[in-house]
């Protein structure tokens, strides 16, 4: 693994989010993805929605300086959740798993969550390594797999201070 930061999402980013976002071996593996990973224009609506939110927080994964992925942090409910994908370049390397420490350090709510789709075992590997426990399961239609898939609810309890 290379040095891994968390920075900004800049409009020269976007091109790449969107590439990264229409690999069809990580949209399979998301399974939880947009309807159609090939329509930019709703991409870009989307992640111009995603920019606007005052409860986003969208970063771009860096590794070495160049560009990794993302990692994002938000609200559902009232519920803070957090998010990663990383491109197909730094599969396998311990950069997702660099980049959501960087995030959950930045993020000072607890219980923090996080979704997985079952079949996801590398994402849920970068989560068990960062603290998070898997806390539930549902089950919910994945356009990217076409089909119901089971994902799994993860949480990364608060700590006790002394403990």
């Amino acid at each position: 693994m290379g040095h891994v930061e968390l920075r900004p999402l800049d409009d020269d980013d976007l091109d790449a989010v969107f590439e990264m976002m229409r690999d069809r071996d990580a949209v399979a593996k998301e399974a939880f993805t947009a309807d159609d990973p090939d329509d930019r224009a709703a991409f870009d609506a989307w992640i111009a929605r995603e920019r606007a939110a005052d409860d986003v927080t969208l970063l771009v994964v860096t590794e070495n300086g160049g560009f990794a992925g993302t990692a994002a942090a938000f609200t559902v409910g009232e519920d803070r959740e957090v998010s990663f994908w990383i491109a197909r370049h730094a599969w396998g390397r311990g950069v997702a798993t660099e980049a959501l420490r960087l995030l959950v350090s930045r993020e000072p709510i607890r219980p923090l969550f996080a979704r997985v789709a079952a079949h996801n075992a590398a994402a849920i590997a970068v989560l068990q390594r960062n603290g998070f426990a898997e806390i539930a399961s549902d089950s919910a239609y994945a356009p990217g797999v076409g089909r119901e898939v089971e994902e799994l609810i993860y949480a990364l309890p608060p700590v006790l201070d002394g403990v």
